[in-house]
């Protein structure tokens, strides 16, 4: 790679950790092309992307961050799964390991923190923006629910009752 490229990729790597919710670093030696699309195709789903980096140019983009345990995730083949929702990334990722023994997480970094293995695990399991967007809208919604319910109470009680003497009138 010239310098050029490097300048460039060095900066997208910036980038990357600066913008992204979680970094998911994995080793994945031993998997084949077509596993590695199919990896790209659950990350791309989940909003997540995936990238092969360099060690050297991924401790130099880290400037400092996450200190010498961030350092020590960057050794071997490494590819980063990566994404704005911290959880998407992780859950992609968990899920292609658990299928393909050859993908090992090492760990990830989420700002400031380093998360091991069990870390990024625990990280798979919790429920996605979305999910938690979903279930914000739900309870939200459901006051206004339960609010309209006694509203028409009363007045369909009325019904019946009014309902109950006519047809006791008419018998």
């Amino acid at each position: 790679m010239d310098k050029a490229g490097k300048t460039v990729a060095l900066e997208t790597l910036k980038g990357v950790f600066g913008e992204s919710g979680a970094v998911v670093v994995t080793h994945y030696t031993g998997l084949t092309v077509a596993e590695m699309t199919k990896l790209r195709g659950m990350l791309r789903k989940d909003g997540a992307q995936l990238k092969v980096v360099k060690n050297r140019l991924a401790k130099i983009a880290l400037d400092g961050k996450g200190g010498d345990a961030a350092q020590a995730l960057f050794q071997g083949p490494v590819a980063i799964a990566y994404s704005p929702d911290p959880v998407a990334a992780a859950k992609a990722a968990d899920e292609f390991a658990k299928e393909n023994d050859k993908l090992v997480i090492i760990g990830a970094l989420m700002g400031e923190e380093v998360l091991d293995a069990n870390g990024v695990e625990s990280l798979a399991k919790l429920p996605s923006l979305d999910q938690l967007r979903g279930k914000l809208v739900g309870l939200l919604q459901a006051p206004a629910t339960k609010v309209a319910g006694v509203v028409q109470a009363p007045a369909g009680q009325l019904a019946r009752v009014v309902s109950a003497y006519g047809s006791k009138d008419a018998a």
